[in-house]
């Protein structure tokens, strides 16, 4: 099967995994427990990509730290309330070092898995943390010149951005890595991208990594831009993505790079190399609840917004069935995942899971399954493995005003999928707490002289129209308040 054009990942916390896995079987799992069934399960349900967050070695300097942070330990306590030491291993994202975590079964137990992933036409997303280390990771005492000093004075002004380090040659200060808007993450230690050494040896390790996987998310990925990293700390960087991605490819010329990337710099770091950045600002307009800036945000040229990660949760954002209500859950979801890009769903978000999981934790709190949100995933899966949706040709549609004066026209997006042998799809939601109305000019130029049936996909509704009148006029649409439809639009026989 050729690669989708618009393809689907779904991100895996492997650790809460393993844990499930290991209660299940009474011992403890490692990543060749994996069951094929749920690989043939996610392929089935029309995936391209599985990301297995926090697969790396993490060390006991991180999780001493995890375990001990007051602010941290509440968190883990609401998510667990009976929280033990044992759930705690430690941030995913303080790597000691990039070789795959013994507890998990190594590197040969992820080779083994990526084979069997590759039998199910699945490929392999890993996480690549740019930004810093674990405090315990090896260049500490071996390269103390790739982290970023600081001196006994920016401890003493500044404690929650710097800590006094023991090595073998004597203490130092050195600084926690952070982004420039927010204190440090005091379980790691940020790395200094104005040391050129430092720049080749974090590209040996993507050549690495490369070869154990399809494809990397980069965390955070825009704080080691040359701007950002000397707009925190002052000190200048030459550009290290393009380079980064050049030499990896080299090598692997199909390897794929994801940014997580804020702050409208989704388009920079597309410019940097990268084959998908995160579209956090659709995300937050659709938290938002107003129909005009999202379909805004979809004026972008497809050149763009092919590129663009759509998700409405991740291990970073709140779950979105605690977020939006369950019938804005489903607008958003249709409004996110029938547009153009890359489809991003997070593992629990089918069955409706409420409670965040640090990336620190091992452990997930039983929960029950939203049924009705299960079904309207299911259908949802059934209509992005269509053809049309994962290979065809996506289009805005205008919407106009029902009669004058009336302004609900505005609540609506409407998409048009078309793809090969006439298969087209008409996406409508109106993202709004009220009952909207329309015209949509559609943009199907034989519908003239036929009946067209449109039945939904994520619904019961089905209609019979005149194709003349779609011509002419447009499709007429009176929807209450979130209503959603995905129609199949076909000749009536």
């Amino acid at each position: 099967m050729s690669a989708a054009r618009y393809p689907a990942l779904y991100q895996v916390n492997t650790r809460v995994w393993l844990t499930e896995l290991s209660r299940a079987l009474g011992r403890r799992a490692t990543l060749d427990d994996v069951p094929d069934a749920e690989l043939e399960r996610l392929a089935a349900l029309g995936f391209d990509w599985v990301w297995l967050l926090s697969v790396w070695q993490t060390g006991s300097a991180a999780q001493a730290v995890s375990r001990a942070n007051p602010q941290w330990r509440r968190e883990f306590s609401e998510t667990l309330p009976d929280l033990d030491d044992e759930d705690i291993a430690g941030s995913g994202f303080a790597i000691q070092d990039y070789t795959v975590h013994h507890a998990l079964g190594g590197a040969a137990a992820l080779q083994r898995l990526r084979r069997r992933l590759q039998q199910h036409g699945l490929k392999l997303m890993l996480d690549f943390v740019p930004n810093h280390m674990a405090p315990d990771h090896p260049w500490v005492e071996a390269h103390p010149d790739y982290f970023v000093h600081g001196d006994e004075g920016d401890l003493e002004r500044s404690p929650k951005n710097y800590r006094r380090v023991q090595t073998e040659a004597g203490p130092l200060v050195l600084a926690y890595g952070r982004d420039p808007y927010f204190d440090g993450w005091p379980d790691t230690l940020q790395l200094n991208y104005g040391n050129p050494q430092l720049q080749q040896a974090m590209i040996g390790e993507l050549e690495r990594i490369a070869g154990q996987c399809d494809g990397l998310r980069c965390d955070m990925a825009m704080l080691v831009l040359p701007e950002v990293f000397e707009r925190t700390w002052g000190l200048r960087a030459d550009a290290f993505w393009p380079k980064a991605v050049e030499s990896v490819r080299r090598r692997h010329p199909d390897f794929l790079f994801m940014a997580e990337v804020y702050w409208d710099l989704e388009s920079t770091m597309l410019q940097q190399g990268f084959d998908y950045a995160y579209d956090k600002r659709l995300y937050d307009r659709l938290r938002e609840g107003h129909a005009r800036p999202v379909r805004e945000h979809f004026h972008a040229g497809l050149d763009y917004q092919n590129r663009l990660a759509r998700f409405l949760e991740n291990h970073d954002e709140p779950r979105a069935a605690a977020t939006f209500s369950p019938e804005v859950h489903e607008a958003a979801a249709v409004v996110t995942f029938l547009a153009p890009g890359l489809r991003f769903f997070h593992q629990g978000q089918f069955q409706g899971r409420k409670m965040r999981i640090s990336p620190h934790l091992v452990r997930a709190p039983q929960e029950p399954i939203d049924r009705r949100l299960e079904q309207f995933y299911d259908r949802l899966l059934a209509a992005l493995r269509l053809p049309a949706v994962r290979q065809g040709d996506w289009q805005l549609l205008e919407c106009t005003p029902a009669w004058e004066g009336n302004w609900t026209w505005d609540c609506f997006l409407v998409f048009a999928w078309q793809g090969d042998a006439d298969e087209r799809l008409l996406v409508t939601v109106n993202y709004a707490p009220n009952q909207s109305q329309c015209y949509v000019r559609l943009p199907f130029k034989d519908l003239g002289n036929a009946q067209w049936r449109l039945a939904d996909m994520i619904g019961e509704a089905a209609y019979e129209r005149d194709g003349n009148d779609l011509q002419l006029g447009g499709l007429y649409l009176d929807e209450p308040a979130w209503s959603t439809h995905v129609f199949t639009l076909e000749e009536s026989k």
